[in-house]
This record gives C-alpha cells, sequence and structure tokens, in this order.
C-alpha cells in the first residue's frame, strides 16, 4: 500500500512539474487526429478556441501529429515547441520521445538510472 502511494505521488509530482501555473492556459490541442479542449500546459493547448483547432485540422495550419511520429500506440499531443509534438507513452510498454524505447523490467533502470514513469504500473 505504501509503495501504491509513494508511486502514485512520484506521477502527481512528475505531471504537475511540467509548466509552471503561470505558463498555463484554456485552450484546445489536437490529440490523435481530433480537437481536444481543456487547461494545462500553453505548449500543448496551443489553440485559443474549437473553431481554431478545427482549422488545423483540415490544413490551415500544419498538424505535426498527422502522420502520427509516436510508436507502439503512443498518443500525438501537438505543441508550439520544437518538434512540435509530445508521444504520451503511458500504458503502452515503451518510453521514449517517440515512444520507441521497451520499458525495462520491474527493478532494473533505463540506463542513466532512472526508472522511466512512462513504464510504472499502478
Amino acid at each position: 500500500m505504501w509503495l501504491k502511494v509513494t508511486v502514485l505521488l512520484f506521477i502527481v509530482m512528475e505531471i504537475s512539474q511540467s509548466c509552471d501555473m503561470d505558463q498555463t492556459k484554456d485552450g484546445c490541442r489536437i490529440q490523435n487526429g481530433a480537437c481536444s479542449c481543456g487547461f494545462g500546459c500553453m505548449s500543448e493547448y496551443r489553440y485559443d478556441t474549437i473553431s481554431e483547432c478545427n482549422s488545423a485540422l483540415r490544413g490551415k495550419k500544419r498538424d505535426s501529429c498527422n502522420p502520427s511520429p509516436c510508436m507502439n500506440k503512443g498518443s500525438c499531443i501537438q505543441i508550439s515547441q520544437r518538434p512540435y509534438y509530445i508521444c504520451r507513452c503511458d500504458g503502452t510498454g515503451f518510453f521514449g520521445q517517440r515512444c520507441h524505447r521497451a520499458c525495462p523490467s520491474q527493478g532494473a533502470t533505463a540506463g542513466n538510472g532512472v526508472f522511466p514513469y512512462e513504464c510504472i504500473v499502478i
């Protein structure tokens, strides 16, 4: 039980450190070929309105997630900074910029001495 709480706390801290509070906004983003609106980092929620997001899907702006650069069923999210996308690998058994690296076995590390948070199974 204590281990699960510790792992969950680590995941929440990792997610909350992804951007500063002054870098958050309500907006929309392209995720897996569809517009999704919500609250998050400015770099991820790059469109101010659903209509602006839908315009990007129709080709008026480049969709860096089409075709998806993510491998192994990773979820692609457009962002405003290079490389203009992020792959979410959670639950795929893979990690890395494009979900291209297989998760290490439990108790092992990823070569840099750190166990990737995308590979934690609760």
